[in-house]
């Protein structure tokens, strides 16, 4: 559904993604990792059409999205900090975002729902706390039923029972069909919701295939030290030209 064909990307002299190439499928969860300065966030960000690669082209449901805008209909996309106008209040971002999209009839507002947002409709964007913004950015990724789903840190700072009813939501969409990337520090939460493990070093593409694939590779039977050595092994990658891709 999503091709990523040999991407490049600089910034200055820093060449933050090389010749990427990934493939993303529907029905899949991706866990999408890497130490900071990977490239995570410049893929995303180049998915979404927030930046411009200088070589290769991506493409989603095999067509380019080189000057276009039309395919981020089939997106909906949570931010790890969701930015608000201040003064707005919870009920008129909703209306908003509605009227900007009049051809849909048909909402989810399964989160809407769960997280009791409609109880604060009236408070204003810059009165909520951090979790409840969160809350509110997860339920506007929802809102339109989008094909495709890229959820950054989607459970930072959201307390115990909203993470659950998130990570439910998560499953189900998953399980619908759709197509989902999440990026999370939060070794556990990529365990439970994704499928496929992509870990990117210094702007290159070091493994990509399922996560029961990287236990087997890496001879560990949970995911968070399979990790750990896939990390470790990273730290070589200087030394060698051996790269993890098996997908």
């Amino acid at each position: 559904m999503i091709s990523v064909n040999a991407i490049s990307k600089k910034f200055g002299k820093q060449e933050v993604l090389k010749e990427f190439k990934l493939s993303f499928e529907k029905g899949n969860s991706y866990a999408i990792m890497g130490p900071n300065g990977s490239g995570k966030t410049t893929l995303i960000k180049s998915i979404l059409g927030m930046v411009l690669p200088d070589k290769g082209e991506i493409l989603v449901n095999g067509q380019s999205i080189k000057g276009r805008n039309d395919y981020r209909q089939l997106i909906g996309y949570m931010p790890q900090i969701g930015r608000y106008p201040q003064n707005m209040k919870i009920g008129q971002l909703f209306s908003m975002m509605k009227d900007m999209r009049p051809e849909i009839k048909q909402y989810d507002l399964d989160l809407v729902e769960e997280f009791e947002l409609d109880k604060i409709k009236d408070k204003s964007m810059g009165t909520l706390s951090g979790g409840t913004r969160q809350k509110v950015s997860a339920a506007l990724a929802f809102l339109f039923n989008p094909e495709i789903l890229i959820l950054d840190e989607p459970t930072a700072g959201l307390d115990p029972i909203a993470v659950e009813i998130l990570k439910s939501k998560i499953k189900r969409e998953r399980e619908s069909g759709k197509l989902i990337l999440i990026t999370s520090h939060i070794l556990s939460d990529l365990e439970e919701l994704t499928n496929q493990a992509i870990y990117i070093f210094e702007g290159e593409v070091f493994f990509n295939d399922s996560i029961e694939s990287l236990k087997e590779i890496t001879s560990e039977e949970k995911f968070s030290p399979a990790i750990a050595k896939l990390m470790q092994w990273t730290l070589k990658k200087k030394s060698t030209t051996k790269v993890l891709t098996y997908a």
